[in-house]
């Protein structure tokens, strides 16, 4: 692609090359600044790498004005060089697009409703009353079930299965091996045994949202789970049932919440970390890796609860000191009453 086209999609100004200079330069991908070579563009926000930036080999970098102003070479000038970089790598993605229309070995039930140019790999099954919005891609092996609804130009990657009656927005991608509407963990004890709770709610999941690879999104069990628009999920998260997370918002790998979870919007949870059931989270929170939340969070602000790694001489020493607080603290409850006495 030519710097000029990507200049125009970033909205970004040439730095020290012609339009005309730009049409002619051809870009084939996006390379570390300081491991670019001709041919490649990098970018740059952070003053830490200035260095790496006078000797790049890159055919042109998207920069900020204020870096800009001191580069000798080709640039694009934008406001924010990490999200024209993040804009730049769509533009070039290398990611092989579906090659099929409906496979021959995919099975897609009379009733079901295809729109137009959509994509159904090998061994896939579209399963009675389904919708599927234009431009739809289903990946090889996986299942979508009875009366679910995708929304156009959404992207279902293989071996991902989504139940019954759940409802997807449009441009929503689901990565490998991901189960959006299984049942939630809902029992009801019996003398010993357990009584299965029929979950008859659904997932309602919003537009522009991406979900990781081997994530679980459980049904509701009376309400509906809800996962707002713009929502990232990583890889390997659980989300239970009747959880609702807000528009904006970023899960990251392996957290996982209980059932009847509320999280507002544009809230960032780290990695690792786990919410109790029935927790309430406000708008503009963030949450640090392996955190324990145990009650609701009702101001913005970052939180914490995890302990940071220390060498194991010394975590065994706060260990055994961990176990002598109850102690510690009788003690000096009995050294102040003779104190104040």
């Amino acid at each position: 692609m030519d710097l000029k086209t990507i200049a125009e999609h970033l909205n970004a100004s040439l730095h020290n090359i012609t339009v005309a200079e730009a049409t002619q330069l051809d870009i084939t991908k996006v390379a570390p600044v300081d491991k670019a070579q001709a041919g490649d563009i990098a970018f740059l926000n952070d003053k830490k790498y200035l260095s790496a930036l006078a000797d790049t080999q890159a055919s042109a970098v998207i920069l900020n004005e204020k870096l800009a102003a001191d580069f000798s070479g080709v640039a694009l000038v934008v406001k924010d060089p990490y999200v024209g970089f993040a804009l730049t790598a769509q533009l070039l993605d290398p990611t092989p697009k579906p090659h099929y229309q409906i496979h021959p070995s995919a099975f897609v039930d009379p009733t079901a409703q295809l729109g137009e140019h959509v994509s159904i790999g090998p061994n896939a099954v579209i399963e009675a009353g389904v919708i599927l919005g234009d431009n739809v891609s289903i990946g090889p092996n996986s299942v979508i079930r009875v009366n679910a609804q995708i929304g156009s130009g959404s992207y279902i990657h293989p071996n991902v299965t989504i139940y019954h009656s759940c409802v997807l927005g449009q441009n929503v991608v689901i990565h490998s091996a991901t189960t959006i509407g299984c049942d939630g963990y809902g029992y009801a004890p019996n003398g010993g045994s357990w009584v299965t709770i029929p979950q008859t709610g659904k997932v309602l999941i919003g537009d522009n949202t991406e979900i990781g690879a081997s994530t679980t999104i459980d049904r509701g069990a009376l309400e509906d789970t809800v996962i707002g628009a713009n929502v990232i999920i990583d890889n390997q998260v659980h989300i239970a049932h009747n959880v609702k997370v807000g528009d904006g918002s970023c899960l990251c790998g392996g957290t996982m919440m209980a059932g009847s979870v509320d999280i507002g919007k544009n809230v960032i949870i780290a990695g690792t970390v786990a919410i109790n059931g029935h927790i309430k989270i406000c708008d503009n929170v963030q949450i640090t890796g392996n955190t324990m939340v145990t009650s609701d969070i009702n101001e913005p602000g970052v939180y914490s609860s995890g302990m940071p790694h220390t060498p194991y001489s010394e975590w065994r020493r706060n260990s055994i000191r961990l176990k002598q607080l109850d102690s510690l603290f009788k003690r000096v409850k009995d050294l102040e009453r003779k104190a104040l006495s």
